[in-house]
């Protein structure tokens, strides 16, 4: 039995089917370039890298969206806000979807580093939403899975955002922080992570947020290695296969996001477009070619990997799901 075999029967001894809904929202990897070399970046993205949206492929994006807008549109990287057109892309979002969610995925380190002061009211007055990083509040665990020094930075782009009012109550500039594991085990319960994120954050820096996201580190890309050079890949394989859960199944992300490449092919999700894995037809395929009717009701395109977004509490890039 192939892995994907595998977790599509496990789809199926639960009796559920795994196909797409309505398309809500529109993931864009603008990219693998970024400041930081996190042991747990499923994009293995870095300072080296090359991989950027072209203004062209931005063009062909913008003019997609206008014709079938969502209400949702979710930027991605590596670091979204290094790439050239990062301004000329949120600008022609908002002027084409005015009332949508706009997301910037931060690792908010980039928001404190020289050249990059104008990116936070940049956001704010463009009403684009944050989703930033933060896989913990202790120093030592952050700097030990993104880079010395990240957590100090990271502090200050947080207090950076509240001064804006991202993050503060009755905002509605949303700061979202997102908690990855630094380890091979599966999210805590994240209502309680909440809590003490929360407890912490303002005790110790007089810093808010409105929500923290647990997100299950995907068995792919640099992840990957880390768990091979551990020795504990088929460990982690085992935990993620003996926590699926099928009350995650009706809220796998993948369900109503369509990811797209930085070269604008398209996937059912961001780790799939990083395994290469295009969408329900067999040959990769641009944005601009497709309807979004195309997509109803499509199977979707699975794999080993998946079953981190079905293990205990479920996993998305909204957060747990169960």
């Amino acid at each position: 039995m192939t892995a994907t075999n595998a977790f599509l029967s496990r789809i199926a001894a639960s009796g559920c089917t795994l196909n797409r809904t309505r398309l809500r929202v529109l993931q864009v990897n603008v990219g693998k370039l970024c400041n930081l070399t996190c042991t747990h970046c499923h994009v293995n993205a870095g300072p080296a890298r090359k991989e950027i949206i072209s203004r062209q492929t931005v063009d062909r994006i913008l003019d997609w969206v206008e014709k079938y807008p969502v209400s949702c549109i979710d930027l991605t990287g590596g670091a979204p806000e290094m790439i050239p057109d990062f301004q000329y892309f949120i600008l022609g979002l908002r002027d084409i979807l005015p009332d949508a969610s706009i997301i910037d995925r931060c690792n908010l380190s980039i928001l404190v580093q020289p050249g990059y002061e104008w990116v936070a009211p940049f956001l704010l007055e463009n009403q684009v939403d944050i989703i930033a990083s933060m896989p913990c509040y202790l120093p030592d665990n952050v700097n030990q899975q993104r880079g010395q020094g990240v957590f100090d930075d990271s502090i200050e782009a947080l207090k950076l955002l509240n001064s804006l009012s991202y993050g503060l109550e009755g905002s509605n500039r949303h700061l979202h922080l997102v908690y990855n594991p630094n380890g091979a085990f599966l999210p805590g319960d994240q209502a309680k992570l909440e809590a003490d994120y929360k407890e912490h954050l303002l005790h110790s820096y007089n810093i808010s947020f409105h929500k923290l996201l647990t997100i299950t580190n995907m068995p792919i890309a640099r992840f990957a290695s880390w768990l091979k050079n551990q020795g504990t890949l088929a460990d982690y394989m085992n935990l993620l296969q003996n926590s699926f859960n099928p009350s995650t199944i009706h809220g796998l992300m993948c369900r109503d996001t369509l990811s797209v490449s930085w070269t604008g092919t398209v996937h059912d999700c961001d780790f799939n477009q990083m395994l290469d894995l295009p969408t329900f037809s067999s040959q990769p395929r641009k944005l601009w070619d497709i309807h979004p009717d195309d997509l109803a009701q499509t199977p979707i395109v699975t794999a080993s990997h998946c079953f981190g977004c079905t293990a205990g509490a479920g996993s998305s890039c909204g957060g747990s799901l169960a």
